[in-house]
């Protein structure tokens, strides 16, 4: 069957709930629409509850948060930042915002997160040439947990504090404590295609009481102590409305059944890509010891030519453009991993340490459909297309 015959899956659409609508129908009868009120207290606190947090910023975007993540560590012009290149430009946007540079790092090929060989490497000479490092932001792509013992051990070793990027991993966790939760300060994210939503939103958690009282200065245009509007530094209007915190409320009481069917999904994809479509691997196929992997997108590794997967396949190998296309005329939706940012235009100029493993991540991967809301047919109906497509090869 060709698009015309079904409804497209997207990849990774809003799955909302009733309970959602509570807290909206409460907060536009209390007409508490404004970035102040109930819902943002209680948004906070459900953060909280859920992370371990001792504090939370309800903001109105990830990239928000990562910015005042930075401003919070004291990035400032003329630094250097630690980044991965393996991201979405969102992530070091923020970095160039402050008039600072990133400096970014390969990826290690378990988990596809940053690589602690390629970490220290980049300290030591970012030191040796006279730019220690002011920061480190650690992502979490796709929701795997890093290797987060070795990171943390040297970022700890060289003083370097750390701002966690979990946009993509709330609900996951290490060695039981939820990501986001082990630097200085995390971010989450909870724009429209995140496991939960606000529509557009974010969330910046510490346990410093002081960094968290400080985020919401900056986040409310940093209002001086007065009866007038008075402003002895540079703020910003960042703070989540009341009525976009009560999606979120709503949408917390939902987190473990989300993360929950996004790990089924992904362990249906494994048992049934393979039988089907022996030239794709879902990868990462195992989370580390200790990891718990919200699993927020399911993605496949095309075999290359040198690749034990592609043997029995005629070379060239199948690209993962040609598959994505061949998706859409089952009218599936299907995403190319992130392009590495040090291979975008807008940070030719970056220093970059390795580069080799997120380069071949990036030429031969690909992301599936993996909203909450897929059904058995659903699963099976892009598996089939997959398989077709493999099939033409």
């Amino acid at each position: 069957m060709r698009s015309q015959d079904h409804d497209r899956l997207y990849l990774s659409p809003p799955h909302l709930g009733r309970h959602e609508l509570n807290y909206v129908h409460k907060a536009i009868e209390d007409n508490w629409v404004a970035p102040a009120g109930p819902n943002i207290t209680g948004f906070e606190a459900d953060i909280c509850q859920a992370t371990g947090a001792a504090h939370a910023v309800a903001l109105v975007s990830g990239t928000a948060a990562i910015h005042l993540g930075l401003v919070l560590l004291g990035v400032g012009p003329g630094d250097e930042v630690l980044c991965p290149s393996f991201t979405f430009v969102a992530t070091a946007n923020p970095i160039l915002y402050l008039g600072a540079t990133p400096v970014f790092i390969d990826s290690e090929a378990d988990t596809w997160n940053l690589c602690p060989t390629r970490l220290r490497e980049a300290i030591i000479d970012r030191i040796r040439l006279g730019k220690k490092p002011k920061a480190l932001i650690l992502v979490y792509l796709y929701g795997m947990p890093a290797k987060l013992a070795e990171i943390l051990a040297l970022t700890a070793e060289f003083g370097i504090p750390v701002l966690e990027d979990a946009a993509e991993a709330l609900g996951a966790h290490y060695q039981g404590r939820a990501l986001g939760t082990f630097g200085g300060v995390g971010i989450f994210s909870f724009n429209g295609n995140k496991i939960l939503t606000t529509s557009g939103g974010g969330v910046l958690v510490t346990n410093d009481a002081a960094l968290a009282q400080r985020a919401r200065f900056l986040a409310t245009q940093a209002k001086d102590e007065a009866p007038y509007y008075q402003h002895s530094e540079v703020g910003y209007n960042y703070r989540l409305s009341n009525l976009l915190a009560g999606i979120g409320r709503g949408q917390m009481e939902l987190l473990a059944e989300r993360v929950k069917r996004r790990r089924e999904i992904c362990g249906w994809y494994q048992q049934h890509l393979r039988p089907l479509a022996p030239s794709l691997a879902v990868a990462p196929a195992a989370e580390p010891p200790g990891a718990h992997a919200n699993r927020w997108l399911t993605t496949i590794l095309l075999a290359g030519a040198d690749d034990s997967l592609a043997g029995e396949f005629p070379t060239p190998p199948l690209t993962p453009e040609a598959l994505r296309q061949h998706l859409e005329t089952h009218n599936i939706e299907s995403r190319p991993f992130w392009k590495p940012l040090h291979l975008q235009p807008l940070f030719r100029a970056a220093p970059m340490y390795g580069g080799a493993v997120c380069e071949d991540l990036f030429a031969r991967g690909l992301c599936l459909p993996s909203g909450t809301a897929l059904t058995e047919a659903d699963l099976q109906r892009v598996a089939g297309a997959l398989a077709e497509g493999v099939g033409k090869r």
